[in-house]
């Protein structure tokens, strides 16, 4: 009855809530109004976040309050990997219940960090909407943390991502978990606590004059704080312009390691189309997705490795390609190979940052694995902050797949500002999730990278987004997805450092936690 009805409506809110936070990375539906398809709807992640903030703080206990911000979280992580599926059901060939039940069960393990901030952060519930905010965003910043780093972390779909515009201008400054950290206090002391008792210090109503005074301006932040970003000095010089070829081959997953199909299919395309774009565009670099050529260096065809060396040497010109390099007897890498120009020394950086089920089987899961026809395997790791690619004046730092979500990790190569990359490159093939708004949420996330350490950053995929995004994140030019297409653009490498990657680089995301774990040491003893 009615009753029953208004027991769950509490439930069904909080879980339309989180679908909502995980809309506002990239929206997934057409455009309309103010919302543009697979673009970041910061006042969307900003109203849905104060919405958890509100049924956090106005829990009956502690451990209800851990219940609905765990129910928020599952609902807001399954609705941002739910692309998991195409790629365990429609690529690996799991069932559709046992593909369903995965993702489900990712987001519900992933939920109890946020769950854990609930049930902690309810404990300052009586202190005041400025105490609450505080500790609402210094525990929500620790369980975005430790999503991203525990377990060899699984950072994808941090809140800060669908403030890439709103607060671009934080970014070089704090990073993605520093915008997110800000969106969680604005978000919370909108929503508002419950104030000590005592004359005229009843319970603060949701939705008072906070959320009023604060919704208003966050309807033009999007606007506003792109100019802001722009307005701002940068941190970074010049370090002179690169013509960039960036190359989307559009191998139909089901196809790309078939040897009827796909492989020569790849191999003949990037082949021709590397040697094509290094004779046309001499003194360039020619950029080619992961795994691009799809068999190990000494299984291709004779010639063919040597062949593209001698593109390189001609022209000259600089060639990065994804490939695995390796042996079967002493482990592969998942790799990025090149030349530059007369240089026969080949450049190689071997991916740092593994993918589990896809790149490593974890401890006890290779039951799980085995259930699925994907061509898995135990990569070797590369080291962290590999020497990048020396051309034309500027250095040029390949990252793999979603090592580009690990901003920490790529500002691990700033540690000497003399040697830093001018450039950074991506190489993807997302093909593994079809037609989804994955394709979105990446670019935005290599926008984050750029202006985190205002770099520009290449994007060379197989289905997309291949895209040239420069230092201030923006998207200066980009490729139709699923199509077979080659983008033509020149980039401008930067010298300097940000403030974000002298201290990530040095130290990772440990500054911003210690700040977190001493705001809250402060309110603990400040509110006794």
């Amino acid at each position: 009855g009615p009753r029953g009805l208004g027991r769950w409506a509490p439930w069904a809110l909080l879980l339309a809530a989180g679908w909502a936070q995980a809309a506002a990375l990239a929206w997934p539906g057409p455009n309309w109004g103010l919302l543009r398809a697979g673009e970041p709807v910061a006042v969307l992640q900003w109203a849905s976040l104060a919405w958890l903030a509100g049924a956090v703080l106005r829990a009956p206990s502690g451990r209800a309050a851990a219940a609905r911000a765990g129910v928020f979280a599952t609902a807001w992580l399954s609705a941002t990997f739910w692309w998991l599926f195409v790629s365990m059901h429609t690529y690996g060939g799991l069932a559709a219940p046992l593909a369903a039940l995965a993702v489900l069960a990712l987001a519900a393990f992933l939920s109890a960090y946020y769950a854990a901030a609930g049930a902690l952060c309810w404990r300052w519930r009586r202190r005041g909407p400025l105490t609450a905010a505080l500790a609402f965003a210094a525990l929500w910043t620790l369980a975005e943390w430790a999503r991203g780093t525990w377990f060899t972390g699984f950072p994808w779909g941090a809140g800060g991502y669908a403030q890439v515009d709103a607060l671009a201008a934080l970014a070089p400054y704090v990073g993605v978990y520093g915008m997110g950290a800000a969106s969680a206090f604005l978000a919370a002391w909108a929503a508002g606590g419950e104030r000590q008792a005592g004359p005229g210090r009843g319970r603060v109503p949701a939705g008072r004059l906070w959320a009023v005074g604060l919704a208003l301006p966050l309807l033009a932040l999007p606007w506003v704080g792109r100019g802001w970003a722009e307005a701002m000095p940068a941190h970074t010089v010049p370090a002179g312009r690169l013509p960039v070829t960036l190359l989307q081959g559009n191998i139909p997953q089901n196809e790309k390691f078939e040897a009827g199909s796909g492989v020569p299919l790849a191999l003949a395309w990037y082949g021709d189309q590397l040697q094509a774009a290094a004779a046309r565009r001499p003194g360039g670099l020619v950029v080619a997705p992961e795994t691009a050529v799809p068999l190990l260096p000494q299984d291709l065809a004779p010639g063919y490795w040597d062949g593209l060396q001698q593109a390189a040497q001609g022209a000259p010109a600089a060639l990065l390609l994804g490939v695995p390099l390796g042996n079967w007897a002493d482990g592969y890498t998942n790799s990025v190979a090149g030349w530059a120009g007369a240089d026969p020394t080949p450049y190689r950086y071997d991916k740092h940052h593994l993918v589990p089920f896809g790149e490593f089987i974890p401890w006890g899961f290779r039951w799980f694995t085995e259930l699925m026809h994907i061509p898995l395997g135990d990569f070797r790791r590369g080291a962290l902050a590999q020497p990048p690619l020396a051309w034309a004046g500027q250095r040029i730092a390949p990252n793999v797949c979603y090592e580009d979500v690990f901003g920490e990790e790529l500002a691990a190569s700033f540690r000497d500002p003399a040697q830093a990359p001018t450039v950074l490159v991506n190489v993807s093939n997302l093909a593994w999730f079809g037609d989804t708004v994955a394709i979105d949420q990446h670019r935005h996330m290599s926008r984050l990278r750029a202006l985190e350490l205002e770099r520009p950053m290449l994007r060379a995929t197989n289905t997309g987004a291949t895209a040239v995004i420069d230092h201030r994140g923006r998207v200066q030019a980009e490729l139709p997805r699923l199509t077979r297409a080659v983008l033509e653009a020149e980039v401008e490498g930067r010298h300097g450092v940000t403030p974000y990657a002298r201290w990530a680089g040095r130290w990772g995301q440990w500054p911003l936690g210690a700040l977190c774990l001493g705001v809250l040491a402060g309110l603990a003893v400040w509110g006794r």
